[in-house]
């Protein structure tokens, strides 16, 4: 029983609790802030959009309010970012992630959109890839005919200042596996717009076979980032081997299909998924992909610490200026 007077009925800790009436308790995760139309300290205006009603699909959009006073019919990047927190908390609404598109957005003058995917385990995967795929392909549609864009509500913010011949995707952590699975799907599936870049942050990985510095034996199976997997998508074939989460799984198609024209590999020094994304810049180097990838690190820093971060530090800067310049 838990403090609520509620039964249990499973628990990821220290993530989630999930309860023998239906009900979710999230454990982890930052509140819930509101858009705003002036954010002061960044010079970013945001707001919330809706994307589809039927699945439900939401999104948080950022622009910089000083657009088009200097130069007429200015054009800027558009970013659809994918946001992290084990694919069952976390939001494109929350503080965290808000605070770092301010900053991501003011630095690299960009258009982003920030996915509200749906979580798990209440919407179990894989329906938040088909989520974000959705909002990538609602993205691509506002370069089509105007009858068409008109049919699918067109976002003005978009419409009229996104540059559809630079696009780009991102994201941290699970957001940076969710990353991995659009590109491999924008390699062989129609879009209507070409993904330049690609770029994940500490991003969530694994296999059935655990890497030189990660626990072995029974203290893999108990390692957080397995159980995460396994309770939130139990029945995945192959396991810790499904492609959604190796990308060199059982039936995975191969690296070199990814879907854009150049990677960036964020990490850090101190994240304990740090092996796993030297792994999987190894694998797209051995993969005869004909793109460019580069792995970029921050030494001294924890996982997704760009997000988590309050204060705008040295190595906040670092890897901010580091994404600003890779998204041009």
């Amino acid at each position: 029983m838990a403090s609520s007077g509620k039964e249990i009925a499973s628990e990821l800790l220290p993530l989630i609790r999930v309860y023998k009436d239906g009900t979710v308790e999230r454990l982890m995760g930052s509140p819930y802030v509101s858009p705003s139309l002036h954010d002061p300290e960044y010079g970013v205006c945001s707001k919330d959009i809706t994307i589809s009603h039927n699945p439900k699909i939401s999104a948080r959009l950022f622009c910089p309010q000083t657009l088009n006073q200097h130069v007429p019919n200015q054009k800027l990047p558009v970013l659809v970012y994918f946001h992290g927190g084990g694919f069952c908390f976390e939001s494109a609404f929350s503080s965290d992630h808000h605070r770092f598109l301010n900053r991501l957005v003011s630095k690299a003058q960009v258009v982003a959109i920030s996915v509200e995917y749906r979580l798990a385990p209440e919407v179990p995967l894989p329906f938040c890839y088909q989520d974000c795929w959705a909002a990538l392909q609602w993205v691509a549609s506002h370069i089509e005919n105007e009858e068409r864009v008109s049919a699918i509500n067109k976002e003005p913010w978009l419409a009229s200042y996104g540059d559809f011949d630079r696009v780009y995707i991102g994201g941290d952590s699970t957001g940076g596996n969710i990353v991995h699975n659009i590109a491999m799907k924008a390699g062989t599936e129609s879009l209507s717009v070409k993904i330049v870049g690609a770029f994940m942050s500490h991003p969530y990985l694994l296999s059935s076979k655990p890497l030189a510095l990660e626990p072995k034996g029974e203290e893999f199976e108990k390692y957080l980032p397995c159980l995460v997997w396994g309770f939130l998508n139990p029945s995945a074939p192959g396991g810790l081997d499904n492609p959604m989460v190796n990308p060199v799984g059982l039936g995975a198609p191969s690296m070199a299909g990814l879907g854009c024209s150049k990677l960036l590999v964020c990490l850090s020094s101190n994240d304990e998924l740090r092996p796993r994304g030297v792994w999987y810049y190894n694998l797209v180097m051995e993969s005869g992909w004909k793109g460019e990838v580069e792995l970029f690190e921050v030494e001294g820093e924890g996982h997704a610490f760009q997000i988590f971060s309050v204060a705008e530090t040295h190595n906040v800067k670092k890897i901010i200026n580091k994404l600003a310049s890779f998204l041009v």
